[in-house]
């Protein structure tokens, strides 16, 4: 039986994959090539794939083995309440980050719904598109220091119909933004893995862009900059929180210490990590 020939059922049976993976990767294809909801890979499991179909399949399972990430295969990844488009560009949405998000509703929360919110390096624009769109009262302004973060983030708010929401400006972290500008709130996730992590070199890291990961330095310059420099942005009793990796936590709050923040709190992710630290001006 040549391959093409297999059903839906066989290829998932066959796949090297996990099934897990194997799934979403299909389901991709048949939602691409068919219009089919992933629901077909059970009701129509004894489908065959043309020429063109089965060629896609084998391509993006090949890639998959070779270790690229999902997200870049399939082109979305979803994160919080809403659905990003993704590319080699950015840096993938991953659930810790979500973190961020929810400490940034909570204050806008605690300001009556409406508050000026900064997302300092946003990428595909995951903070602050899905701000935006829980909280939609809320001026939301991204910034990022590359055209082609930038073009996918602004791709992503037209596609979320938020393009009217969210505000993006090109530049290193606050020289993106004027002088005076202000704000009740600034949420960053910016690079934080110091340089030669071994982590650098395994999984999906791999692939994603290693500007968006590491300062090529120690870890914490990017954090440095963006800590030292809030209070001039920030309204009075205005918060920032800024997401690091799970071992620097005690180096973040030191630097939120030394600018001179109060109410400095840490946050755990799902993990039991402290993953994001917090302070109020």
């Amino acid at each position: 039986m040549m391959g093409a020939d297999l059903s839906l059922r066989d290829l998932l049976r066959s796949s090297a994959l996990p099934q897990s993976e194997a799934r979403l990767l299909l389901a991709h294809v048949i939602e691409y090539h068919y219009q089919l909801p992933r629901s077909a890979l059970i009701s129509k499991d004894e489908l065959t794939l043309s020429t063109i179909a089965f060629a896609d399949w084998k391509s993006l399972e090949s890639k998959r083995l070779n270790g690229e990430p999902i997200a870049y295969l399939v082109g979305k990844k979803g994160f919080h309440n809403i659905e990003l488009l993704v590319a080699p560009g950015v840096l993938i949405p991953r659930p810790e980050t979500e973190l961020l998000v929810e400490i940034g509703l909570r204050e806008i929360m605690l300001l009556g719904g409406k508050a000026r919110m900064l997302d300092l390096g946003t990428g595909s624009g995951a903070i602050a598109l899905a701000v935006a769109s829980a909280a939609p009262n809320s001026l939301v302004t991204a910034t990022d220091q590359f055209p082609e973060a930038l073009a996918i983030a602004k791709s992503n708010a037209k596609h979320l119909h938020l393009e009217d929401r969210v505000q993006f400006a090109q530049g290193s972290w606050y020289e993106a933004i004027g002088e005076e500008a202000t704000f009740d709130l600034i949420l960053s996730n910016p690079p934080y893995i110091e340089r030669g992590d071994p982590h650098l070199e395994q999984g999906d890291l791999r692939f994603e862009p290693l500007d968006a990961l590491t300062d090529q330095g120690n870890g914490l310059s990017c954090l440095e900059v963006i800590i030292t420099k809030a209070k001039l942005h920030l309204n009075p009793k205005g918060l920032i929180a800024v997401e690091h990796g799970f071992d620097q936590s005690d180096a973040v709050v030191e630097l939120m210490r030394a600018a001179g923040f109060s109410d400095i709190q840490t946050h755990l992710d799902l993990a039991g990590h402290r993953r994001v630290a917090s302070g109020r001006k």
